[in-house]
């Protein structure tokens, strides 16, 4: 266990490497830190700090850079997180606020994160497996062609055109509407399509081929849209942060955020709304992405997430105000899908 003193030597190292991306000396942390040591002892402390794993020397200069394992213990035990200013909040509130449908609140939200944490910012649209149904509109376009509108209760909205064999009245159209919304609102999709199937059988013989067409249609969509995982992916740019070491660096990662099962993979252990999930550097399971770090958390209700976003970025990222930006706006984004 490393003494108080250490863990503050350790603290120090972190956020002038941070600011810095320069090596650290004993005598800098003297000079920027209040210590109140001599640059003997912090050497000695540095020193230990190594020979712990926790700091490790680049080259032959006197500097020191913490490790994965001096950032882990940073972010477990030294780091607390940053809170937005309130002007931060402000604007948060104003960008999120204006979005029009789910993904405008995604496009937003990633367009958003990018920039506040000057990292690569990865969201999970909402999954409808964990959503339930809020609405079903079915809108006459030709007399042998409906639109189907599915409403979620997680604000996605799905739309799918239904072709007859014959032509269809409004009085149908109407009592299909009703029958469908009484047996399958505030059901989870994966009881509506139960619900779904039994649809038919409450109309006259010669209406059900016509309603059989449209609950297959619906059955499908419902199918689709749950096998689906979709996330949006911005601010790759932010990663000409790492330096001019490009084919070392920079394009392992680029590769790897081109490969979605991957990211759904690193977002996919943040599942509760009210936990920062921060893995670092070697704990991330591909070796492409030894470089960065990743935090994420889930969004949705208070007790369950409907999806989880985060941001990938490199080890020596300012994870307190990181990981502020991450829950701030996984909890304004969980607020607008509330209200929406």
């Amino acid at each position: 266990m490393l003494d108080e003193r250490k863990l503050d030597v350790l603290r120090a190292i972190v956020e002038d490497y941070v600011a810095t991306h320069e090596p650290v000396g004993s005598k800098t942390l003297v000079d920027r830190h209040n210590l109140g040591v001599s640059p003997a002892t912090v050497r000695n402390d540095m020193a230990a700090l190594e020979e712990e794993g926790y700091i490790t020397q680049p080259h032959t200069s006197a500097g020191r850079i913490p490790t994965d394992a001096g950032y882990r213990l940073f972010v477990d035990k030294l780091s607390t997180v940053k809170t937005l200013s309130a002007a931060e909040k402000k604007a948060i509130t104003s960008f999120l606020g204006g979005a029009v449908d789910l993904d405008d609140v995604v496009r937003r939200t990633v367009r958003l994160l990018a920039q506040i944490t000057r990292q690569v910012a990865i969201v999970q649209y909402p999954s409808l497996n964990r959503s339930s149904v809020r609405h079903i509109e079915v809108v006459t376009m030709t007399p042998r062609r409906l639109l189907l509108v599915l409403i979620t209760s997680n604000g996605r909205v799905e739309q799918r055109i239904v072709e007859l064999p014959k032509d269809v009245d409004e009085q149908l159209v109407a009592d299909l509407r009703s029958r469908l919304n009484t047996a399958m609102a505030g059901q989870r999709l994966t009881e509506a399509t139960t619900s779904l199937g039994l649809v038919a059988d409450n109309f006259a013989p010669d209406d059900r081929p016509l309603v059989a067409a449209i609950v297959t249609t619906l059955l499908e969509a419902f199918t689709d849209e749950m096998g689906e995982q979709r996330i949006a992916v911005g601010g790759a740019a932010n990663l000409t942060r790492y330096g001019d070491d490009f084919e070392r660096n920079v394009k392992p990662v680029l590769e790897a955020l081109e490969e979605h099962v991957i990211l759904l993979k690193l977002l996919g252990e943040a599942t509760h709304p009210q936990t920062l999930t921060v893995r670092i550097g070697h704990e991330n399971p591909y070796e492409e992405l030894a470089t960065t770090s990743v935090v994420a958390t889930g969004y949705g209700s208070k007790s369950e997430a409907l999806a989880t976003l985060g941001i990938v970025g490199p080890t020596h990222m300012d994870y307190p105000s990181t990981m502020g930006a991450v829950r701030a706006v996984a909890r304004y984004v969980s607020q607008i899908l509330a209200e929406s």
